[in-house]
């Protein structure tokens, strides 16, 4: 499985793995404890591969700041905790990532990468990490899905010109049979 198909859905804890997608929205399975959830095409879903971690230099993509974690912690979980206080949580992450911008990646930032990390080394989802973005497949799914509900519907509008009607009390004569 990629992290094309791994989700964070605001609102709701942990991370999900998208299950089908549907006409409303997507089945996901919670990462946590396997349960299903439909999710709304309205939904604020982001889907790991697309996210990204502010640098002095650049923005690197989360697949990387997980790998440097992985790295460091040899694959297993990581030695701190991401309800640590957020002077050990920016230490932490000084040591995966040197060069993040202390002004733009907040500790929030830093425990969600924590916690996803530890979620995906529990589920046996590292692997997912060295993958290519071969599979775009789900993410172009659900990000077309969110363009086609962002669009007017008044927008569309049915264009075909609407049928004449005749006027009241009036006929619809076959005028090409008439004698003259």
């Amino acid at each position: 499985m990629s992290l094309d198909k791994i989700l964070s859905i605001s609102g709701k804890p942990g991370l999900y793995k998208i299950v089908t997608q549907t006409r409303s929205g997507f089945v996901a399975e919670s990462l946590l404890d396997n349960k299903r959830i439909t999710v709304n095409i309205h939904s604020n879903v982001s889907v790991l591969s697309e996210i990204a971690m502010y640098t002095l230099t650049e923005e690197v993509p989360l697949r990387e700041v997980l790998k440097k974690v992985r790295d460091k912690e040899d694959g297993k979980q990581t030695s701190v905790s991401h309800k640590d206080s957020k002077d050990k949580l920016e230490e932490y992450f000084f040591e995966v990532l040197p060069d993040y911008d202390e002004d733009r990646v907040y500790p929030s930032d830093i425990k969600k990468v924590i916690q996803w990390y530890n979620a995906l080394q529990k589920n046996d989802l590292l692997s997912a990490l060295d993958e290519k973005e071969e599979d775009k497949t789900s993410a172009a799914k659900v990000e077309e899905a969110h363009s086609k509900t962002s669009a007017n519907p008044a927008a569309v509008r049915n264009v075909a010109p609407k049928a004449s009607s005749s006027k009241k009390g009036g006929s619809t004569k076959n005028t090409s049979a008439r004698k003259t």
